[in-house]
């Protein structure tokens, strides 16, 4: 099993359209709903996963399950009974934030000095969700060290979990390599419930290492997904091709289209540059293209040269004319942007 990991400011509903397209994602996470002292409106539960329109399935089919962040058991617990209600594909508890801003208001990655707390949330949450309705978690090795690791895993199993993320990493580690990968094969020891490896994974063979490492068979993606869409395909199959750019720069024109739904003219230009940034790790085309545009700001200019790009009409020696015959993406990309609500799911 591969999971598509939330990042949040960036692996938002429109890139899981994308990457889910390209195949091989069998899960999504939504990126996390903060929950403080009050039961939110449905509005804001639809904003973050529009794909609850769609029986919570991204355009390509994909399951996405919604993760919520907070630190008092009742009100999270308030808020899954209310998401329930959407029908989403799970309930996803953060215990892996390492966000400062996050921290600070007592979510994430710093509850895991709390195992007691975390157990009280998970069962809450448990409780407060239909029994068929899957409830998972995800959490890091710990907050400064991994003194507790074993603690809050048994806590989250305890309580009823039906799956455990793991990072392999502390809050102090950040997003540092490496990833202690043999700290996940201690967890999955100690605990029954299914766990899920994740960080560090940037091609099959680390996948390969992981899983030998880890011992779990099931994986989460995340910044590796983002730079090579065509990761989860290449772990599944190993003798595939890898994915070219010819066949993924049509997907920016979608992408484009995407966010043209839902963020301001004024950001659009950066959010398309973040993920080009990661992209140009894999793809000699995705950097051609990235010093292209780099410093154009404006959101009309920098859609045409986006657009031009995508159907192969710019950066020729990188993109094969192959490239250009698939008008299903052009058509779309020329029509109005569309809110979420309008989206065809």
């Amino acid at each position: 099993m591969l999971l598509l990991a939330p990042m949040e400011g960036l692996l938002d509903f429109s890139l899981r359209d994308v990457l889910t397209r390209v195949g091989g994602v069998d899960r999504c996470v939504s990126e996390f709903i903060r929950v403080t002292d009050r039961v939110l409106p449905d509005r804001v539960f639809t904003r973050v996963i529009p794909e609850l329109f769609n029986h919570s399935r991204t355009p390509a089919g994909v399951p996405v399950r919604a993760q919520l962040l907070g630190s008092d058991p009742a009100v999270l617990a308030d808020n899954a009974a209310a998401l329930a209600r959407l029908r989403p594909a799970g309930i996803d508890l953060n215990f892996g934030c390492p966000a400062k801003t996050v921290n600070r208001h007592r979510g994430g990655a710093v509850l895991l000095d709390e195992p007691e707390l975390v157990h009280q949330i998970v069962a809450a949450v448990r409780r407060a969700v239909p029994a068929t309705m899957p409830v998972s978690a995800k959490m890091r090795l710990g907050n400064r060290d991994e003194s507790r690791m074993l603690e809050c895993a048994d806590a989250i199993a305890s309580a009823g979990a039906d799956e455990l993320v793991v990072h392999a990493r502390t809050k102090l580690h950040g997003y540092r390599p490496p990833a202690y990968w043999e700290q996940i094969a201690l967890i999955r020891e100690a605990v029954t419930l299914p766990v899920i490896a994740n960080g560090e994974i940037w091609t099959a063979e680390d996948a390969q290492r992981c899983r030998e490492v880890s011992g779990c068979d099931a994986l989460m993606l995340g910044r590796g997904m983002v730079s090579d869409p065509g990761l989860a395909l290449a772990i599944r199959s190993p003798q595939q091709a890898p994915l070219e750019w010819a066949a993924l720069a049509p997907l920016l024109a979608v992408y484009w289209q995407r966010i043209c739904g839902h963020v301001e003219p004024r950001h659009r230009a950066g959010r398309v540059k973040q993920w080009m940034n990661l992209l140009r790790r894999r793809f000699a085309g995705a950097q051609a293209l990235y010093d292209l545009l780099r410093t154009v700001s404006d959101s009309v200019a920098f859609e045409a040269l986006l657009l031009a790009a995508s159907k192969g009409e710019l950066l020729a020696t990188e993109q094969p004319a192959a490239a250009a015959d698939d008008k299903s993406y052009f058509h779309q990309a020329s029509n109005p942007p569309i809110s979420v609500s309008e989206m065809t799911w």
